[in-house]
């Protein structure tokens, strides 16, 4: 394809994409317009023509002057310099034009249609005032005027044939498809084939549902260039969106034999024999790019990606993608996007103790994506394992100083392992960076951790603080209920609103042993013994949820009773328990509280 057409015709392309948008090369014209008025202005005919000597320099003085003030982008005075000329000449075609393009550099869009028009009128033969006046009008959507005006030029003779790529575009935004493709044809007749052109014509002919043009239309680009594997590929995926598939293979077969290192080509087969159930022959197709030693491992990464969202709900298939994914991040070991999809691919299966340590590779791999540190953080939790979260919460921040969540891991996994100020300086860092985030339920995470940390440190007020905020916009937050209660108990501090929250907590959940021992205790400390006892007995009813705790306040519950005996009996059963309070060997061997 001659290479000067081929540029030519693709700068008047820009912008054609979309079969259904139809967003063509309009949205770009006043660019390419700009560029011919460029062109125009050192060729229309010389102001005042006809006029004596005098006359003639003084207009071209003032031409001169505003094409002056055009070119340093000063609009505003070239008008104004232009507007002389026209008081006395008004019959000044240059001048009409050069005003136009003044107010379309102000903005002035339909104040500058008079003067294009008037222009046009005054000499019909300068192509540069009919393309000047067309545009104006299709950005007013005059489409019939602006239509009119390309179809003239183009039958003043063939070397005006570019413009019918203009012409084309405005017959498809004016909705007349069938024009814009005998347009095209017209183009292509005298230039010959462009493939952007012919890309164009095969979105209006899907748009019309015309497969079997579009599909000749791709013929032709392989035809253009038959040892191109491109176009056969970009065939393919064609006759794949239109249910094709045997056809597209055809076409891929070709593809391969001209390169046999083609992925993409390799993709499309595996997509198509996933859709026809032979998962055997995706898991070929796809090893064998993936063993292709001349494909860097994130191409590969990427390759096996389009994969993995392929495979939809199919069990065979996701195991089989996870297995290429292992196969390749043994082969590549430090590339970090295969370990993110390792990790991806087991988190899909429920393989929680795996994906985190993948992830976990994937971040000394690579500590700068944000979603993995995320990732690993939430799978430290849910695994309980607090060292870890610890770690990686602090790693994480050292990249990502501003996350709250971040924050929030750390100042949990802080307030785990008892140390307080770290927690509450870490949480409360957290709430400062998510205070505008609409997540309540992590704002909630937050103040009932800080309830805690304070709690930890001693600093009662500010726990209060942060428990009744808590309890103002979830009055039955189980957790804060239950640790907000307790705490107050073991103060001795403001038991009857103690009482009220350990009250509602075994409201809610009435066969919960720990609950059950917090309410308990809060009414053994206000020395409702009997009725503490009532409760006791039915924490200790539950052999799965009862703990050494609960066992011992169950004694120190008897022994205020004058049960002494049978006291002691339940102190040396929590002692095997395990988990009993740093008195309890003292209340074993001395029978006494």
């Amino acid at each position: 394809m001659n290479t000067s057409y081929r540029f030519l015709l693709n700068h008047r392309l820009i912008g054609l994409v979309g079969c259904l948008s139809m967003v063509l090369w309009l949205t770009v014209s006043p660019a390419v317009a700009q560029r011919k008025r460029i062109k125009a202005d050192s060729t229309i005919a010389k102001p005042g023509s006809g006029s004596t000597t005098t006359v003639r320099m003084e207009e071209e003085t003032l031409f001169a002057e505003g094409m002056r003030f055009m070119m340093t982008d000063e609009p505003a005075k070239a008008i104004a310099q232009f507007s002389k000329i026209l008081q006395k000449y008004p019959n000044n075609a240059a001048a009409q034009y050069s005003t136009a393009n003044a107010l379309i550099k102000t903005g002035k869009t339909t104040e500058a249609i008079p003067y294009a028009s008037k222009a046009y009128s005054l000499d019909k033969e300068n192509k540069f005032y009919a393309l000047l006046l067309a545009e104006l009008y299709v950005k007013q959507k005059r489409y019939v005027e602006a239509e009119e005006l390309y179809e003239t030029l183009l039958k003043k003779g063939p070397e005006n044939v570019e413009y019918g790529v203009e012409l084309a575009a405005i017959y498809l935004f004016d909705e007349k498809p069938d024009k814009a493709l005998d347009t095209y044809n017209k183009v292509e007749r005298e230039l010959g084939l462009n493939e952007e052109i012919t890309r164009q014509k095969q979105r209006i002919y899907l748009k019309q549902n015309k497969i079997d043009k579009a599909v000749e239309e791709a013929e032709k680009l392989v035809a253009s260039e038959p040892g191109d594997p491109d176009y056969l590929l970009e065939g393919a995926e064609l006759l794949i969106a239109n249910d094709r598939t045997d056809q597209a293979i055809t076409w891929i077969d070709k593809a391969l034999k001209l390169n046999s290192d083609l992925p993409q080509a390799h993709v499309l087969l595996a997509d198509i024999y996933r859709k026809k159930g032979d998962m055997a022959r995706v898991s070929k197709e796809l090893n064998q790019v993936l063993s292709n030693p001349n494909l860097e491992a994130g191409l590969k990464a990427r390759i096996l990606s389009s994969y993995v969202g392929m495979t939809g709900e199919n069990p065979t298939a996701q195991q089989d993608a996870l297995s290429m994914a292992q196969n390749l991040a043994k082969t590549s070991p430090n590339d970090p996007k295969t370990q993110v999809m390792v990790a991806d691919l087991l988190m899909q299966q429920g393989k929680k103790v795996e994906a985190r340590d993948a992830y976990a590779k994937a971040a000394r791999l690579d500590g700068s994506i944000y979603e993995v540190w995320g990732a690993l953080l939430q799978l430290d939790g849910e695994l309980n394992q607090v060292d870890s979260l610890l770690d990686h919460s602090q790693k994480a921040l050292e990249v990502f100083p501003t996350q709250g969540l971040f924050w929030y891991s750390n100042g949990s996994a802080n307030l785990y392992k008892r140390k307080y100020q770290e927690a509450v300086d870490a949480l409360e860092e957290s709430k400062k960076l998510l205070a505008a985030t609409s997540n309540n339920e992590l704002k909630k995470g937050i103040e009932a951790q800080l309830g805690d940390a304070y709690n930890g440190l001693g600093d009662h007020a500010k726990s209060d603080e942060a428990y009744e905020a808590v309890l103002k916009v979830d009055p039955l937050n189980d957790h804060v209920l239950n640790n907000y209660s307790y705490f107050l108990s073991l103060r001795k501090a403001n038991l009857p609103r103690a009482l009220q929250l350990a009250q509602k907590l075994v409201e809610r959940n009435p066969t919960n042993a720990t609950y059950l021992d917090t309410y308990a205790w809060v009414l053994y400390i206000s020395k409702d013994y009997a009725k503490a006892k009532q409760y006791l007995e039915k924490a200790v009813a539950d052999p799965a949820g009862v703990s050494g705790t609960i066992i011992e306040h169950y004694g120190d519950v008897l022994y205020q009773l004058g049960q002494p005996d049978k006291a002691a009996e339940q102190w040396k059963l929590a002692k095997t328990k395990g988990g009993g309070s740093p008195d309890l060997d003292k209340k074993i061997a001395t029978g006494k509280l």
